[in-house]
């Protein structure tokens, strides 16, 4: 690339991927490389994040005596400390650079899943301990922040809504893929007969053992194959900017609607399968529903949709995309709502129970599925919105060719990756409201809270769908939001 210089540790001082001759003559391809050990890294981030909504289900066969309530918030507490940290993961990005925030962050991983492997193997560990290591496990929720606002510096405007929408993609795939091969790798669970389950008994630390393996994989990668840019640079005051921002606040409560109920779904889904679709006689696998055959279904479909959602942001707008998908996750939410009504309450005791549930599971997984796939489409069409917001008012505030104009383009894009960060923050936070409303311990019957839950997330859908219709699809508008809408945002 000859309009590329560096210097020592991987660092690229020009990078200019607006300009068409740069991009075409290399530009692309250290982007999509860097996109490539991107999506890795952050891959392994959401497997370490969601561990334990998975393994939490296992605990109870290990000796552990847990109620559904301590389950739902091992689930939870993940989901909160990775939303705390992902303001701080994306101001990283621009104060250590790329490239050097993704080893750190690799690296991080090694203590929750290290931990992990430690504590499932002595029944005697103590409820408190657990939650701490949870916690821990929050390290991979902001990996994602980082890697998304690092990622933003990479790509031209008109290319960002498919390249965030791969890496997000990439990453939510680890909630997927930890949701099916850790019941194989711990030996509790086959793959539809392909592979079987162990004989020996389910050892939960095997799957922490191989995440760490990978975790010193991702360090090792990024050192050698990624790159930090000298324009991806802000102080945190400049960063921090963006929490002023009406647009700000506004793509952050939409994100609590799209990306919130995708991590918070999958967290939650393997418990609420088992609680109401499976009771453990007889052993080992009981009668019913096995959660482990499908709790990683939905997180799967919702990564799959995700670029597809930044793909039809970057054809038919972003907020219009947005609309819809809010829209089908009220019908659909909807659709779930109906196929609890037709449940009985699940003691954990009564096989004859599980079996007169399981005649509406199919109903239950086919409408949850959509609600995955309507999250993974918001999930894109959202992360284009955000920088195409700031994009559009760098353009009305500079006349085209100046060097205000360029000044003002590479600004915005500094902006827009720290809005990433916020609105990630505040969106996921809902990965940790919705197992606690599943969960609801002032209500006694879990279906009861189960039904409750979804009553008010459908709600909270038409709300989002308000909101995204109100400032950025209604005529007439304010001439800001006009303006933004008539940009294809």
């Amino acid at each position: 690339m000859t309009q590329t210089a560096r210097r020592t540790g991987r660092w690229i001082d020009d990078w200019r991927p607006e300009d068409p001759e740069f991009w075409e003559n290399g530009g692309r391809q250290v982007a999509r490389r860097n996109l490539a050990w991107s999506i890795f890294a952050e891959h392994l981030g959401f497997s370490a994040w969601l561990i334990w909504s998975v393994s939490s289900a296992f605990l109870l066969a290990q000796g552990f005596s847990f109620s559904a309530q301590q389950l739902f918030l091992l689930v939870a507490l993940p989901n909160l400390v990775g939303s705390l940290l992902r303001l701080p993961y994306t101001f990283a990005v621009p104060r250590f650079g790329g490239r050097n925030w993704t080893m750190v962050s690799a690296a991080l991983l090694l203590v929750p899943t290290l931990l992990f492997a430690v504590a499932v193997q002595d029944p005697g560990t103590p409820y408190w301990v657990f939650c701490l290591i949870a916690a821990t496990a929050g390290f991979g929720g902001g990996n994602f922040a980082s890697s998304m606002a690092n990622i933003n510096f990479f790509f031209p405007a008109a290319r960002k809504g498919a390249a965030l929408g791969l890496n997000a993609a990439g990453g939510n795939l680890g909630v997927s893929l930890i949701q099916l091969l850790l019941p194989v790798i711990v030996g509790g669970a086959g793959i539809f007969g392909l592979v079987k389950a162990g004989d020996g008994g389910i050892h939960l630390e095997r799957a922490a053992y191989v995440y760490a393996a990978l975790a010193v994989v991702a360090t090792g990668a990024a050192w050698l194959f990624m790159d930090n840019l000298t324009t991806a640079v802000s102080s945190a005051r400049e960063q921090l900017a963006v929490v002023t921002h009406r647009q700000t606040w506004v793509m952050a409560f939409l994100y609590i609607g799209t990306f919130g109920s995708f991590i918070g779904y999958s967290a939650a889904m393997p418990l609420l399968i088992k609680l109401n679709f499976w009771v453990p006689d007889p052993a080992p696998l009981g009668t019913g529903i096995y959660f482990a055959y499908f709790a990683f279904l939905g997180a799967g479909i919702g990564s799959l949709t995700r670029p597809l959602g930044g793909w039809l942001a970057d054809r038919y707008g972003g907020a219009r995309v947005t609309l819809a998908a809010f829209s089908a996750m009220t019908v659909f939410t909807l659709a779930v709502l109906w196929t609890l009504t037709r449940l009985t309450p699940n003691p954990g005791a009564e096989p004859a129970v599980a079996l007169d549930n399981q005649a509406w599971f199919p109903w239950f997984l086919g409408f949850f599925l959509c609600i995955f796939a309507a999250t993974g489409i918001g999930n894109g069409s959202t992360y284009k919105m955000i920088p195409a917001i700031f994009r559009t008012e760098a353009e009305r505030a500079t006349e085209p060719g100046t060097p205000e104009r360029r000044a003002a383009l590479v600004a915005s894009t500094t902006r827009s990756s720290a809005a990433i960060g916020v609105i990630g923050a505040v969106g996921a936070t809902g990965g940790f409201l919705i197992p606690l409303a599943f969960s609801s311990p002032w209500v006694d019957d879990p279906l009861s809270a189960t039904r409750g839950a979804f009553v008010v997330f459908t709600g909270f859908y038409v709300v989002c769908a308000a909101v995204t219709w109100a400032v950025y699809l209604r005529r007439p508008a304010t001439a800001r939001a006009t303006s933004l809408a008539g940009a294809g945002i």
